[in-house]
């Protein structure tokens, strides 16, 4: 007797190719934006001697910045539905991703980073010997504050998009 024909396997996906429409759209360019102020931001933290609250500043912005990496990636392949669960909802994803973590973390590292510049203050005068950084920490807050303001941004974007009903991020 002849074999049964095999299953058939699962449906092939595609190959991958770049969601340009993404790239160019809004929130695509406003990822990018926080994806080079965040890597700014924990760079100039993680370069430099911490200690006490940096470590949560610095926590914070690496967790968002690999979370921002990961929604980027996958938004500009157009993976979005490999995700389970998020993926048919990606453009909440995205929503609560901007306000709840970006804006609320990138606030409260800014401020951490805001109040150890102001503590360092003093080290900027002339004549001070000892290292000083007093211009990191300030330099990460300011890249901090900008980021927290582009995920604002991004996040009342898909707020926007979700209120008139439209499903996608773009």
């Amino acid at each position: 007797p002849a074999a049964p024909p095999p299953p058939p396997g699962p449906p092939a996906r595609g190959s991958l190719n770049l969601h340009r429409a993404y790239l160019r759209s809004p929130l695509g360019l406003l990822r990018l934006g926080q994806l080079a102020l965040g890597a700014a931001f924990w760079v100039t933290v993680a370069a430099h001697k911490y200690e006490g609250a940096a470590h949560f500043a610095l926590f914070a912005a690496v967790l968002v910045w690999l979370l921002t990496l990961a929604l980027f990636g996958l938004s500009l392949l157009g993976r979005w539905e490999l995700v389970p669960w998020l993926g048919s909802r990606w453009l909440l994803t995205n929503l609560a991703h901007d306000l709840a973590l970006g804006v609320g973390l990138y606030a409260a590292a800014t401020g951490i980073m805001g109040h150890k510049a102001r503590q360092k203050s003093y080290c900027n005068l002339p004549g001070y010997s000892q290292h000083c950084l007093y211009g990191a920490y300030l330099s990460a807050s300011v890249c901090g504050g900008i980021a927290a303001c582009l995920y604002l941004l991004s996040g009342l974007y898909c707020l926007s998009r979700r209120c008139r009903d439209q499903p996608d991020i773009i």
